[in-house]
């Protein structure tokens, strides 16, 4: 199990934070993500976080998203804490042209050791969409290299999401994810139907499995790549799906010659109950972010077979292998991997299973699933979602509904009480959205 957070001495705030001043600042001024600027959606003012719990508006609740994934251990974690203060008295950043340190090899050493054999080389990236986008640049560039140029568009599934710049926008669902406002303008890629849901029979799968095998074969001349989030759909509906439809994936890959590339940013580090989901089904590019620093800063990494890897990758982000996301990302992993991970993701699974099922039978909810630590609640409509996160906050818990779900990724340290908070203001905000 998991060891819950132990406590933090406060440390002293540097000015007063004014909550009217800074509210009204940020309404005036500041976008936050997919809200507009002309009519902004109200937001919380954040004084302080600790352990699993955030201090939004001078009260203390449960952050039932983890900081949108990221935040495995919890806020102020003192291992953590002290990776950041010991790599800032040495140097914060320097450019990792033509440089490098220890920071950065340290971190790369613990990807490759702990990421399936093949996965030999390390791209590190500055956030999960930028990966995204070096990992379809490495296979259109894979294909170049063979001779293949004219092969320059990429397989997917419908109901995913891979990010906010261009060529991930391109692989996210055209019509129900969040862009459909740059169709046109993105490049045009090839969507299979949405994987069956987990449980559904042979006949299902195998249904599926023709479905994008018959796909494949007819756009295998300009094909470069196959792209997915392996057995969970993230941002694009919190979907499940069985473990055999990857293993058809990479059965087409290989058929067809395209690299598979698995979109592990929001499932790796141990969210779906395995370390990575490349362990069932090795993909020849993978995409990790979000938990990899513990959600303390921006960082990402792609891992590449020797096969793939380029000679020369044009791409360069100004804080590539910054040492400072790099330190506390090799203690976030050390931290993860010292612990019973295992044992705490099931416990947050089973607790998430047993206190939403009953939320099934309410008349507007349509599904109750969970996987690994992550517990969904799907409703008939969109969530009123100015609603449901007043009544959760009521309850002590901030969550943040999207589309037609109410959803929980909590911090791994997350103790048994704080669970049951976090499914009561799961339930509170089912009833109000």
């Amino acid at each position: 199990m998991v060891e819950p957070v132990p406590p933090v001495e406060p440390v002293e705030t540097l000015a007063p934070v004014e909550p009217v001043e800074t509210l009204a600042f940020d309404r005036e001024h500041l976008w936050h993500p997919y809200t507009s600027m002309t009519d902004p959606a109200p937001v919380r003012l954040v004084t302080g976080a600790r352990g699993c719990t955030l201090e939004v508006d001078g009260r203390e609740v449960v952050d039932g998203m983890a900081s949108w994934w990221a935040a495995i251990h919890g806020y102020r974690h003192p291992a953590l804490d002290r990776a950041l203060a010991e790599q800032a008295a040495r140097f914060s950043h320097v450019m990792f042209g033509g440089l490098t340190h220890e920071p950065a090899v340290g971190l790369g050493r613990r990807l490759v050791e702990i990421t399936p054999e093949p996965l030999r080389r390390v791209f590190l990236a500055d956030s999960g969409s930028v990966a995204v986008e070096v990992a379809l640049k490495m296979v259109l560039q894979h294909q170049r290299a063979l001779g293949r140029p004219e092969r320059t568009r990429v397989l997917t599934v419908r109901g995913g999401y891979h990010g906010d710049t261009f060529h991930p926008m391109s692989v996210t669902d055209p019509d129900g994810g969040m862009h459909a406002l740059w169709q046109g303008v993105l490049p045009s890629q090839v969507f299979a139907p949405q994987p069956p849901a987990v449980g559904a029979g042979e006949a299902e799968i195998a249904t599926w499995a023709a479905a994008v095998r018959e796909l494949a074969a007819g756009h295998a001349h300009e094909l470069a790549g196959v792209v997915v989030e392996p057995l969970l759909q993230g941002a694009g509906g919190m979907w499940p799906y069985p473990v055999e439809c990857l293993r058809v994936l990479r059965e087409v890959a290989d058929e067809h010659g395209l690299l598979l590339v698995f979109d592990e940013i929001a499932t790796g580090f141990g969210r779906t109950g395995h370390l990575f989901v490349s362990e069932l089904v090795t993909p020849d590019v993978l995409c990790v972010g979000k938990a990899l620093t513990g959600g303390y800063l921006t960082l990402a990494a792609v891992l590449t077979t020797d096969a793939v890897a380029p000679g020369v990758v044009m791409h360069g982000p100004t804080f590539m292998g910054n040492p400072l996301a790099c330190a506390v990302a090799s203690a976030s992993i050390d931290l993860l991997l010292a612990g019973d991970w295992q044992a705490g993701v099931r416990r947050i699974g089973d607790h998430l299973a047993a206190g939403l099922e009953p939320l099934r039978a309410l008349p507007q909810v349509r599904d109750v699933r969970t996987v690994g630590a992550v517990g969904v609640v799907q409703l008939d409509h969109d969530v009123d979602v100015a609603a449901a996160t007043d009544a959760a906050l009521a309850a002590g818990v901030w969550l943040r509904p999207f589309r037609d779900l109410v959803y929980a990724m909590p911090p791994y340290v997350i103790s048994d009480d704080e669970l049951d908070r976090l499914v009561a203001g799961i339930g509170a905000a089912v009833r109000a959205g």
